[in-house]
């Protein structure tokens, strides 16, 4: 037995076999209680049907030879022991009764006087019937001798010296019944445990070919389950659309898929990681290298230096300390949005005065560096649905970038378009470019770009501006050209007034 299958057996087969057998069980029986019931019917009309004129035969044969009635109008007995002995004799199932016009009982040998639970009359309808249709037609009529039971019957009208009434004879009696419920019982046991046996030798065989048939499937799902389980991480079920259970196949499949593509995720996520730990200890290598050369020389030659090269020497230092500082920021604020610990608050606001508050910003740095920064489209007012903050931090962070690679004389421009649902928000510089073979990485912080492109910074930036959009469920697109500038291009949903 494999694997797979010593995994199904405990549970799943075991189960499938205590349902097959309760089934089995049950259909066993309910076969032999209608085997039963009818059975037992066909005998009763059989024996009906072979015995419907034995009442016209009795009053044909005995009431022509002496009447049932004595002159005083009393009942006949001794004809009517006569009468028993000579058809007991024949059938010791009979009982015969003596009814008068109302189905009242007014004698049979059988029925004791002082028996209280026998009744008194029977109903004549089933009597009628019977009668009416010339014993042709299955009827049950009162068991005298059992109340509430009915039995199987014959009877015929008579009309003798002034009375008239019904004979009525039981055919299935109380001695029947015993003799005939000793032999069913014996019978059923045997047709019970002979049928129990067949049952169970080919529901042996049925279940155990219908089992492996049912769970053919399943099984082949398990060893490609536990194939899994062991490191064959290619494992898959074939053809799930034609498996018994397609959805369980191809929902396995799905989750195996997943699971490999968040190992490689995970794998190459940690290889990223390695490196940004590498980029970031060098980013923090260099301004701590310098702080440290500066201060050291601050400390040796402090008697010697003058006060204008002390002040030099501490702007430097200054802004080495802003660059730590301003680097550290970056880095936990990009660790919160990759590790999902920030939650966009969307609400409506203008761009357009966000942008018009950030150019204002950034206006005294444009200047100093002798580059042109403007907005255009700036009278049209621009409503978007996003997280104001966000959206903030994202086009400062690319407006910054922009000014940091264009050289002087240069202009960066801010333009806002509304275009159809959306607000495009593009940022167009007259720098350097973006070499093609490095496009694609730019807004991933874990690759390494060529250091000849790029003046100062620490290449967090865009990549917290791409967490920023990833965010609002759009991205970032960049157009350039070496020695042509770059653009960079998103889109805001508009806010419907």
């Amino acid at each position: 037995m494999s694997r797979s299958e010593q995994a199904l057996t405990p549970k799943l087969v075991k189960k499938l076999w205590v349902a097959f057998i309760a089934l089995v069980l049950l259909m066993g029986a309910s076969y032999m209680l209608i085997t039963s019931y009818f059975a037992n019917k066909h005998h009763q009309e059989t024996a009906q049907r072979l015995n419907a004129d034995v009442a016209n035969h009795v009053i044909a044969e005995k009431f022509q030879n002496a009447s049932p009635f004595l002159e005083d109008g009393s009942v006949n007995k001794a004809l009517f022991g006569d009468l028993m002995h000579d058809m007991m004799a024949v059938n010791q199932g009979i009982e015969v009764y003596l009814l008068d016009n109302n189905g009242t009982i007014l004698y049979s040998v059988v029925l004791d006087p002082n028996d209280k639970d026998a009744t008194k009359s029977v109903s004549l309808t089933p009597i009628n019937s019977f009668i009416a249709n010339k014993g042709e037609k299955f009827v049950l009529g009162d068991d005298p001798r059992n109340p509430g039971e009915q039995k199987i019957f014959s009877a015929a009208p008579y009309s003798v010296a002034g009375h008239e009434g019904y004979i009525y004879i039981i055919l299935a009696g109380k001695k029947f019944q015993e003799v005939s419920s000793t032999l069913m019982g014996q019978y059923f046991a045997k047709l019970g445990l002979g049928a129990t046996l067949l049952t169970t030798l080919f529901s042996a065989l049925i279940g155990l070919l219908s089992i492996w048939f049912l769970t053919k499937n399943l099984r082949l799902i398990t060893g490609t389950v536990r194939k899994f389980q062991d490191g064959d991480l290619n494992a898959r079920i074939e053809n799930p659309d034609k498996s018994d259970i397609a959805i369980f196949a191809k929902s396995f499949n799905e989750m195996a898929d997943t699971i490999v593509g968040n190992m490689d995720k995970m794998k190459s996520v940690d290889l990223l990681r390695r490196e940004l730990i590498a980029n970031v200890s060098h980013d923090l290598r260099t301004p701590l290298a310098v702080l440290k050369g500066y201060i050291e020389t601050l400390q040796i030659k402090r008697e010697t230096l003058s006060e204008s090269e002390k002040e030099e020497y501490l702007q430097i230092t200054h802004d080495n300390v802003d660059k730590l500082s301003k680097l550290i920021d970056q880095l936990f604020e990009y660790s919160k949005l990759e590790a999902e610990q920030v939650t966009p608050v969307k609400e409506p606001f203008s761009i357009t005065e966000l942008s018009h508050d950030l150019i204002a910003k950034f206006k005294v740095l444009a200047q100093k560096e002798k580059i042109e920064l403007q907005l255009d489209n700036p009278n049209e007012n621009c409503m978007v649905f996003a997280d104001v903050s966000l959206v903030e931090r994202a086009l400062q962070n690319l407006i910054e970038n922009a000014i940091k690679y264009t050289e002087p004389n240069g202009k960066v421009t801010l333009f806002i378009r509304r275009k159809d649902k959306n607000v495009e928000i593009n940022i167009t510089d007259t720098g350097t470019g973006i070499p093609v073979n490095e496009q694609p990485f730019i807004f991933d912080r874990y690759k390494q770009v060529n250091k000849s492109t790029k003046k100062q910074g620490y290449g967090l930036g865009l990549a917290i501006v791409k967490k920023i959009m990833e965010l609002h469920d759009t991205t970032i697109t960049v157009l350039s050209k070496p020695k042509e500038g770059s653009s960079f291009i998103f889109n805001l949903p508009a806010y419907q007034v």
